[in-house]
């Protein structure tokens, strides 16, 4: 399995990442991409991504940030991607449930970002937390398309969920496919192409069940993979076959055993 989307930067990690590395590895997570949401935590994963061969790295401004964004952002966030172990730009997107940055410096930030990904020829990471329509707006307006990308921890119904995959993204599940109260979201799993499905913890948030409350990590990806085989109605290593072959095209992600080819 891959695990295409994670925080490891976090400081909820900073005293046992090892044995969190180690617990990944143990229960068959190959590879793990550490997701930057703001300059200094991008610089964290491509300096953690270069000593770990089990780490991979996006880099990128989440939306929260957009009203603190400096002039020299983009320039900053463009060298940090041109390092060899980037493989996405991300994440990125829209939060209008938070409403932590005004809306349209969030979607000036989101347009600026894909811009930038297009222009190195990557892969984007989506957030996307009660902004869909404008989220496919800016997608579709700004030819996301020509990169692709993934709607990292999807929560739409299988409406949006049909939208996005008629732009050519791929669709993320993570621990809340496991909750008892996400019927509408394991409704959309099992209509997902098996070549457009991924799957992610976004550790430390979000632990699926039975760790639900708990600080999540890399190793409960299997857990996610469980529930999302169920509802597929393939086995959990047929899904992780694919899913991990979906992970590996779209980034662009050697791997030879449990470390980079």
């Amino acid at each position: 399995m891959i695990d295409t989307h994670a925080h490891l930067t976090d400081n909820r990690f900073a005293h046992d990442l090892e044995d969190v590395l180690l617990r990944a590895k143990e229960s068959g997570v190959r590879a793990i991409i550490n997701v930057g949401y703001d300059l200094p935590s991008s610089r964290r994963s491509v300096a953690l991504a270069a000593k770990r061969e089990q780490l991979f790295a996006a880099v990128g401004i989440h939306p929260h940030e957009a009203a603190r964004v400096g002039e020299q952002a983009l320039v900053q966030l463009r060298q940090l991607a041109l390092d060899g172990n980037v493989v996405a730009l991300g994440e990125m997107g829209l939060d209008y449930y938070y409403n932590h940055s005004p809306r349209n410096l969030q979607q000036e930030l989101f347009r600026q970002q894909i811009r930038l990904a297009k222009s190195l020829s990557l892969p984007i990471i989506v957030h996307d937390r009660d902004a869909h329509e404008d989220v496919l707006t800016i997608l579709g307006e700004e030819g996301a398309e020509t990169v692709g990308g993934v709607l990292h921890c999807f929560s739409g119904n299988r409406n949006f969920a049909a939208r996005c995959l008629n732009l050519g993204f791929h669709i993320s599940l993570a621990g809340p496919v496991t909750f008892n109260n996400s019927r509408d979201l394991a409704a959309v799993a099992g209509t997902i192409p098996k070549d457009k499905l991924l799957l992610e913890t976004d550790a430390p948030y979000l632990a699926p069940v039975p760790y639900r409350g708990k600080r999540n990590e890399p190793a409960y990806l299997l857990e996610v993979a469980k529930k999302v085989a169920a509802l597929c109605g393939i086995t959990p290593e047929e899904l992780s076959d694919c899913t991990t072959e979906n992970a590996k095209k779209l980034f662009k992600l050697e791997i030879k055993g449990n470390s980079r080819a």
